[in-house]
């Protein structure tokens, strides 16, 4: 297999490659630490103040390796990287986390110090060197360092009142982002579309012209809904999010709600069809009232009367015109 990558493999390094490689990972987590800072400091200022801790954390670690690199070694310092290492652990890119939440991004600043204080240890016990087993044992220590001064940061600058309102302003930012507009797509999707499809079912008894409606109603309603979404705030000033996510969360919501109760006319025959889709519709409505009590603390009843009623309704002018 070796024939076939061109990354190095971690037994293969020498002792002033790994110092090499330890230095170039102690730069990288540093420079995703301070972006994460940045990431959050508007909303988050407390937990910002935790990252810089933790990114000056690692340039100290990062100065005391090139001063051991600079005395067994000298001043050059071999270019090596994580991505030039076989089986070297890699970290997500920074890009990628600002769709997480900000648990989310806590969760990886841990598994980014636990990765690095595992893989040095398990380095360590594949050494036969005693020099290099040694130095991966230092490296692993460093690493677990790292956590423990994390977690005295999150003391130090994170207490309970203040981690407390984080957490809920999280949670607000998530119910307004991704929860409110999926919700209005959901139920735009699972009831709008009641009307249409059982229409077509029972004037024509087709399943498959139903089922083609359905679709069409679907996937029609979800990209009305996820542009009108996206385009109604930009969320600057109204706090609710990038238009971006707030308009896929509708748009896709909206086209899952229709084709829950299309899919079932996939069945040729049209009354087990009909049968299932009913089902169906009742588990949406259902789930919809759940929704609206457990994020938008709706009481329960009142959702119940709103979404169930009214979803029946619909359904039953739906059978009804096609009926006719």
């Amino acid at each position: 297999m070796r024939f076939f990558t061109q990354r190095r493999q971690f037994k293969d390094l020498s002792e002033q490659e790994v110092l090499a490689l330890a230095i170039s990972s102690e730069e990288d987590d540093a420079r995703i630490y301070r972006s994460y800072a940045e990431m959050l400091r508007a909303d988050y200022p407390d937990t910002a103040q935790v990252f810089d801790g933790m990114a000056l954390e690692e340039d100290g670690h990062r100065k005391a390796l090139i001063a051991a690199h600079r005395m067994r070694f000298g001043e050059v310092i071999p270019l090596i990287r994580r991505e030039h290492v076989a089986g070297y652990y890699a970290r997500r890119p920074v890009w990628l986390m600002q769709n997480l939440g900000l648990e989310r991004i806590r969760e990886e600043a841990e598994m980014m110090e636990r990765d690095a204080e595992r893989f040095y240890l398990e380095a360590a016990k594949r050494s036969t060197d005693a020099g290099t087993r040694k130095l991966l044992g230092d490296l692993a220590a460093a690493e677990a360092g790292h956590e423990t001064r994390a977690a005295a940061l999150t003391a130090e600058h994170l207490d309970a009142d203040a981690r407390s309102d984080e957490d809920r302003l999280a949670h607000r930012q998530f119910v307004l982002t991704w929860v409110q507009p999926g919700l209005a797509g959901l139920m735009d999707g699972s009831v709008s579309t009641l009307a249409p499809i059982f229409a077509t079912a029972f004037a024509t008894q087709d399943t498959w012209t139903t089922f083609l409606v359905g679709l069409a109603a679907s996937v029609g309603a979800g990209i009305s809904m996820g542009f009108t979404e996206a385009a109604s705030d930009d969320g600057e000033l109204s706090g609710r999010g990038s238009p971006l996510k707030r308009g896929i969360a509708s748009g896709v919501m909206t086209t899952v709600g229709g084709l829950g109760h299309a899919l079932p006319y996939l069945i040729p025959h049209f009354w087990t069809a009909t049968s299932i889709a009913w089902i169906i519709v009742f588990i949406e409505l259902w789930a919809i009232a759940w929704i609206q009590n457990r994020y938008m603390e709706t009481p329960f009843l009142r959702a119940s009367m709103q979404v169930v009623l009214g979803g029946a309704l619909v359904l039953a002018a739906g059978v009804l015109i096609g009926s006719g």
